[in-house]
């Protein structure tokens, strides 16, 4: 296994755990993790129900994590691993954060804007160019999303089975 593979998985399974805990709260768990020379720099997992807040997702979180961190919003040679595939508001902020390195787990085939929906990191007028890997880890990086949503989609046919108590 090349060094680089070693350390993507290595810090791909650091933003699992983070998935674990945004779906410990109820959350899709996603999780993201920034990384600069070979340290973290910046931790997040996704928060939008628990915080009231469309843009928590676990790539923002991270980004904001590093950036208060380090002391600057601009994050040039850091990489940022995520265990899904960003959406169109996450990748504007990887690349409005200079991010230079993206690394994902699983496709997001709906809302996906680096290789599915959209291919937006290959848009010729964005101003930083960052580099995408897709696929680290991409079954574990799967089924904890497929789990979360097939346990949601239990309980909703379990709360629906209920008697509703009115009469």
């Amino acid at each position: 296994m090349s060094e680089s593979k070693a350390t993507d998985e290595y810090w791909m399974n650091r933003a699992l755990q983070l998935a674990s805990q945004a779906a410990a709260k109820g959350e899709v768990p996603v999780g993201a993790v920034v990384v600069l020379e070979g340290r973290e720099i910046g931790a997040g997992f996704n928060a939008p129900i628990s915080g009231c807040d469309p843009t928590a997702h676990a790539e923002i979180r991270a980004l904001r994590d590093a950036a208060a961190r380090v002391g600057n919003y601009r994050l040039s040679g850091a990489t940022l691993y995520v265990t899904l595939e960003p959406c169109t508001m996450c990748v504007g902020a990887i690349v409005h954060g200079r991010i230079s390195r993206l690394v994902y787990g699983a496709v997001e085939p709906k809302a996906g804007a680096v290789q599915s929906s959209r291919r937006t990191l290959e848009e010729p007028h964005l101003n930083w160019d960052v580099k995408a890997v897709g696929g680290v880890l991409a079954g574990q990086c799967s089924q904890i999303i497929s789990e979360f949503f097939s346990q949601r989609r239990a309980e909703i046919r379990r709360l629906r089975k209920q008697p509703s108590g009115k009469e």
